[in-house]
Protein backbone atom coordinates (compact mmCIF):
# COMPACT_ATOMS: atom_id res chain seq x y z
CA UNK A 1 0.00 0.00 0.00
CA UNK A 2 1.91 3.20 -0.93
CA UNK A 3 1.96 6.32 1.26
CA UNK A 4 -0.62 8.66 0.63
CA UNK A 5 0.73 12.05 -0.26
CA UNK A 6 4.42 10.63 -1.77
CA UNK A 7 2.81 8.76 -4.95
CA UNK A 8 0.93 12.14 -5.81
CA UNK A 9 1.72 15.88 -4.47
CA UNK A 10 0.71 16.52 -1.26
CA UNK A 11 -1.64 19.07 -1.14
CA UNK A 12 -0.79 19.90 -5.19
CA UNK A 13 2.37 20.50 -3.66
CA UNK A 14 6.02 18.61 -4.13
CA UNK A 15 6.88 20.36 -1.36
CA UNK A 16 4.98 19.10 0.70
CA UNK A 17 5.42 15.53 -0.30
CA UNK A 18 9.45 16.36 -0.28
CA UNK A 19 8.55 17.08 3.33
CA UNK A 20 7.02 14.73 4.14
CA UNK A 21 9.26 12.02 2.69
CA UNK A 22 11.43 13.46 4.62
CA UNK A 23 9.53 13.50 7.99
CA UNK A 24 9.28 9.41 7.71
CA UNK A 25 12.61 8.25 6.57
CA UNK A 26 14.96 10.53 8.32
CA UNK A 27 17.66 9.48 10.93
CA UNK A 28 16.62 9.49 14.55
CA UNK A 29 18.62 9.32 17.31
CA UNK A 30 16.17 7.09 19.21
CA UNK A 31 17.26 4.13 18.06
CA UNK A 32 13.44 2.58 17.96
CA UNK A 33 12.60 5.43 16.08
CA UNK A 34 15.52 5.34 13.59
CA UNK A 35 14.91 1.66 13.08
CA UNK A 36 11.45 2.09 12.35
CA UNK A 37 12.33 5.29 9.76
CA UNK A 38 15.04 2.92 8.01
CA UNK A 39 12.23 0.57 7.92
CA UNK A 40 9.88 3.06 6.28
CA UNK A 41 12.37 4.34 3.90
CA UNK A 42 13.48 0.93 2.57
CA UNK A 43 9.34 0.17 2.19
CA UNK A 44 8.92 3.70 0.30
CA UNK A 45 11.92 2.95 -2.22
CA UNK A 46 10.84 -0.84 -2.95
CA UNK A 47 7.82 0.83 -4.09
CA UNK A 48 9.01 2.90 -6.07
CA UNK A 49 11.05 0.41 -7.64
CA UNK A 50 8.18 -1.82 -8.13
CA UNK A 51 5.89 0.41 -9.71
CA UNK A 52 8.09 1.10 -12.14
CA UNK A 53 8.68 -2.68 -12.84
CA UNK A 54 4.64 -3.41 -12.93
CA UNK A 55 4.38 0.11 -15.73
CA UNK A 56 6.69 -1.94 -17.99
CA UNK A 57 5.63 -5.50 -17.63
CA UNK A 58 2.67 -6.81 -20.00
CA UNK A 59 -0.85 -6.51 -19.10
CA UNK A 60 -2.51 -10.09 -18.07
CA UNK A 61 -4.71 -11.37 -20.31
CA UNK A 62 -6.57 -13.63 -17.63
CA UNK A 63 -9.54 -12.59 -16.24
CA UNK A 64 -9.88 -13.44 -12.53
CA UNK A 65 -12.78 -13.45 -10.50
CA UNK A 66 -14.40 -10.12 -8.84
CA UNK A 67 -15.91 -9.53 -6.32
CA UNK A 68 -13.04 -11.57 -4.91
CA UNK A 69 -10.43 -10.40 -2.45
CA UNK A 70 -8.27 -13.31 -2.46
CA UNK A 71 -8.22 -13.34 -6.42
CA UNK A 72 -6.98 -9.82 -6.18
CA UNK A 73 -4.47 -10.47 -3.81
CA UNK A 74 -3.13 -13.24 -6.16
CA UNK A 75 -3.33 -10.94 -9.54
CA UNK A 76 -1.09 -8.59 -7.81
CA UNK A 77 1.39 -11.66 -7.34
CA UNK A 78 1.26 -13.00 -10.80
CA UNK A 79 2.04 -9.46 -12.06
CA UNK A 80 5.08 -8.88 -9.54
CA UNK A 81 6.01 -12.67 -10.63
CA UNK A 82 5.85 -11.57 -14.36
CA UNK A 83 7.95 -8.38 -13.42
CA UNK A 84 10.74 -9.86 -11.59
CA UNK A 85 13.12 -9.77 -14.16
CA UNK A 86 12.86 -6.29 -14.21
CA UNK A 87 13.26 -6.90 -9.76
CA UNK A 88 16.41 -8.33 -10.48
CA UNK A 89 14.41 -11.53 -8.15
CA UNK A 90 15.59 -14.92 -8.87
CA UNK A 91 13.63 -16.18 -6.02
CA UNK A 92 10.08 -15.15 -4.83
CA UNK A 93 7.85 -16.02 -1.73
CA UNK A 94 4.62 -14.30 -1.39
CA UNK A 95 1.72 -14.55 1.46
CA UNK A 96 -1.99 -13.77 0.82
CA UNK A 97 -4.74 -14.43 3.22
CA UNK A 98 -8.50 -15.01 3.20
CA UNK A 99 -10.19 -14.75 7.12
CA UNK A 100 -13.71 -16.12 7.79
CA UNK A 101 -13.04 -19.52 8.38
CA UNK A 102 -13.51 -19.72 12.15
CA UNK A 103 -17.03 -20.64 11.68
CA UNK A 104 -18.45 -21.21 15.30
CA UNK A 105 -21.76 -19.91 13.78
CA UNK A 106 -23.52 -20.15 10.38
CA UNK A 107 -21.11 -22.94 8.78
CA UNK A 108 -23.28 -24.40 6.41
CA UNK A 109 -24.17 -21.14 4.83
CA UNK A 110 -21.05 -19.35 5.37
CA UNK A 111 -17.81 -22.19 4.02
CA UNK A 112 -19.53 -22.92 0.69
CA UNK A 113 -18.79 -19.36 -0.46
CA UNK A 114 -15.07 -18.92 1.19
CA UNK A 115 -14.58 -22.31 -0.77
CA UNK A 116 -16.00 -21.11 -3.83
CA UNK A 117 -13.80 -17.83 -3.01
CA UNK A 118 -10.62 -19.67 -2.99
CA UNK A 119 -11.29 -22.42 -6.09
CA UNK A 120 -11.98 -19.39 -8.48
CA UNK A 121 -8.99 -17.51 -7.13
CA UNK A 122 -6.72 -20.17 -7.06
CA UNK A 123 -7.66 -21.32 -10.98
CA UNK A 124 -7.37 -17.86 -12.18
CA UNK A 125 -3.77 -17.89 -10.67
CA UNK A 126 -2.65 -21.22 -12.36
CA UNK A 127 -4.35 -20.02 -15.44
CA UNK A 128 -2.20 -16.61 -15.14
CA UNK A 129 1.24 -18.52 -14.33
CA UNK A 130 0.50 -20.63 -17.17
CA UNK A 131 -0.42 -17.80 -19.36
CA UNK A 132 3.10 -16.06 -18.29
CA UNK A 133 4.76 -19.57 -19.24
CA UNK A 134 6.10 -19.97 -15.81
CA UNK A 135 2.94 -22.84 -14.31
CA UNK A 136 5.87 -24.60 -14.19
CA UNK A 137 8.27 -22.62 -11.81
CA UNK A 138 5.40 -21.47 -9.36
CA UNK A 139 4.15 -23.63 -6.88
CA UNK A 140 1.08 -22.50 -4.70
CA UNK A 141 -0.17 -24.10 -1.35
CA UNK A 142 -2.65 -23.32 1.29
CA UNK A 143 -1.95 -23.29 4.84
CA UNK A 144 -4.11 -22.85 8.21
CA UNK A 145 -3.16 -22.94 11.50
CA UNK A 146 -6.41 -24.51 12.90
CA UNK A 147 -8.88 -27.10 11.28
CA UNK A 148 -12.34 -27.52 12.69
CA UNK A 149 -14.31 -30.14 14.38
CA UNK A 150 -16.90 -32.83 13.67
CA UNK A 151 -18.81 -31.72 16.57
CA UNK A 152 -21.06 -28.48 16.69
CA UNK A 153 -20.55 -25.69 18.84
CA UNK A 154 -23.96 -23.50 18.00
CA UNK A 155 -24.73 -23.72 14.25
CA UNK A 156 -20.64 -24.31 13.66
CA UNK A 157 -17.67 -25.92 14.84
CA UNK A 158 -14.64 -25.65 17.16
CA UNK A 159 -11.01 -25.16 16.54
CA UNK A 160 -10.01 -28.63 15.46
CA UNK A 161 -6.75 -30.15 14.77
CA UNK A 162 -5.09 -30.53 11.24
CA UNK A 163 -6.86 -30.01 8.31
CA UNK A 164 -7.10 -30.75 4.29
CA UNK A 165 -4.78 -28.46 2.10
CA UNK A 166 -4.12 -28.13 -1.95
CA UNK A 167 -0.97 -27.49 -3.80
CA UNK A 168 -1.14 -26.77 -7.56
CA UNK A 169 1.12 -25.54 -9.96
CA UNK A 170 3.23 -27.05 -12.57
CA UNK A 171 5.80 -29.03 -11.21
CA UNK A 172 2.98 -30.69 -8.96
CA UNK A 173 2.50 -34.07 -9.44
CA UNK A 174 -1.43 -33.21 -9.01
CA UNK A 175 -4.75 -35.24 -9.02
CA UNK A 176 -3.33 -37.71 -6.21
CA UNK A 177 -4.02 -37.29 -2.47
CA UNK A 178 -0.90 -37.43 0.11
CA UNK A 179 -0.83 -38.53 3.39
CA UNK A 180 -4.01 -40.87 4.83
CA UNK A 181 -7.66 -39.52 5.08
CA UNK A 182 -9.09 -40.17 8.44
CA UNK A 183 -12.06 -41.16 9.42
CA UNK A 184 -14.69 -38.61 9.47
CA UNK A 185 -17.13 -39.11 11.99
CA UNK A 186 -17.64 -38.30 15.40
CA UNK A 187 -16.10 -40.60 18.21
CA UNK A 188 -14.43 -42.68 15.07
CA UNK A 189 -11.13 -44.11 15.31
CA UNK A 190 -9.13 -40.92 14.62
CA UNK A 191 -11.54 -38.77 16.79
CA UNK A 192 -8.85 -37.58 20.31
CA UNK A 193 -11.86 -35.69 21.34
CA UNK A 194 -14.46 -33.52 20.86
CA UNK A 195 -14.84 -34.01 16.77
CA UNK A 196 -10.69 -33.46 16.90
CA UNK A 197 -9.04 -35.61 13.62
CA UNK A 198 -6.14 -36.76 14.15
CA UNK A 199 -3.93 -35.74 11.06
CA UNK A 200 -1.57 -38.51 9.20
CA UNK A 201 0.63 -35.88 7.76
CA UNK A 202 2.66 -33.25 9.73
CA UNK A 203 3.29 -29.56 8.18
CA UNK A 204 6.47 -29.95 8.85
CA UNK A 205 6.53 -32.59 6.00
CA UNK A 206 4.60 -30.75 3.87
CA UNK A 207 7.68 -27.82 4.61
CA UNK A 208 10.33 -30.03 3.62
CA UNK A 209 9.03 -30.80 0.47
CA UNK A 210 8.19 -26.94 -0.47
CA UNK A 211 11.45 -25.89 1.01
CA UNK A 212 13.61 -29.06 -1.36
CA UNK A 213 11.53 -27.57 -4.23
CA UNK A 214 12.95 -24.02 -3.33
CA UNK A 215 16.53 -25.77 -3.54
CA UNK A 216 16.92 -26.09 0.35
CA UNK A 217 19.71 -28.77 1.08
CA UNK A 218 18.50 -31.94 3.00
CA UNK A 219 20.88 -30.62 6.01
CA UNK A 220 19.65 -27.63 6.28
CA UNK A 221 16.18 -28.75 6.16
CA UNK A 222 16.87 -30.49 9.50
CA UNK A 223 18.01 -27.22 10.82
CA UNK A 224 15.01 -25.42 10.03
CA UNK A 225 12.58 -28.01 10.98
CA UNK A 226 13.86 -29.32 14.36
CA UNK A 227 11.09 -31.87 14.13
CA UNK A 228 11.64 -33.65 11.07
CA UNK A 229 14.56 -35.34 12.34
CA UNK A 230 11.72 -37.53 14.11
CA UNK A 231 10.75 -38.79 10.79
CA UNK A 232 12.85 -42.03 8.50
CA UNK A 233 14.62 -40.36 6.03
CA UNK A 234 12.38 -41.94 3.63
CA UNK A 235 9.14 -40.15 4.97
CA UNK A 236 10.55 -36.41 5.23
CA UNK A 237 8.87 -35.50 1.98
CA UNK A 238 6.00 -35.59 0.54
CA UNK A 239 6.91 -36.11 -3.13
CA UNK A 240 4.00 -33.61 -3.77
CA UNK A 241 7.14 -31.64 -6.12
Amino acid sequence: MPLAGLKTPLFGSTACSDALRALVSQPRAHLLENEYSRVTKRSVDADTVLTGALASSAALGTVFPAPNGLADQLKMVARMISAAPALGAKRQVFFVSLGGFDNHDAMLTAHPGLLTSVAGALAAFYKATAELGLADKVTTFTASDFGRTMSGNNDGSDHGWGSMHFVLGGAVKGRSFYGTAPVVASNGPDDVGQGRLLPSTSVDQLAATLGSWLGVSDSDLLGLLPSLVNYNAGSRKLGVV
